[in-house]
C-alpha cells in the first residue's frame, strides 16, 4: 500500500463524556468532536509541548475540542467547566495516543 492512498481530508469524530460523576452532574453523557487526523502544523506544536506544563497542554487542547461544525467549543471567551475541560482533554489524549 502507498501513503499517498492513506492521506485524506480530517473528519469529524464524536466522542462522549460519560464519565459517572458527569453524567451524575449534568443528567447525561456530554459530546464533543475531534478530527480524526492533524494537519502537520497543529501535529508538531503537539509533539513539541512540555507535559509538565498544565496550561499549555490545556490551550493546545482548545484547538481540539470542537462541536458539530468542527469549530473550537472555547471561543469568544467562552470555557467549559473544569470537570468537563478535564474529562474533554483525557477523552483528546487517550484518541491521540492511539
Amino acid at each position: 500500500m502507498k501513503l499517498k492512498d492513506l492521506a485524506a481530508k480530517p473528519q469529524l469524530t464524536e466522542m462522549l463524556i460519560n464519565d459517572a460523576e458527569i453524567v451524575e452532574e449534568y443528567g447525561e453523557e456530554l459530546s464533543f468532536y475531534v478530527h480524526d487526523r492533524l494537519p502537520i502544523e497543529q501535529y508538531t506544536k503537539l509533539a513539541s509541548l512540555n507535559t509538565s506544563d498544565t496550561a499549555e497542554m490545556f490551550m493546545a487542547m482548545k484547538d481540539l475540542i470542537l462541536d458539530e461544525d468542527g469549530m473550537p467549543v472555547m471561543n469568544d471567551g467562552n470555557v467549559l467547566p473544569l470537570n468537563v475541560l478535564t474529562a474533554a482533554v483525557t477523552k483528546v489524549t487517550e484518541m491521540l495516543g492511539k
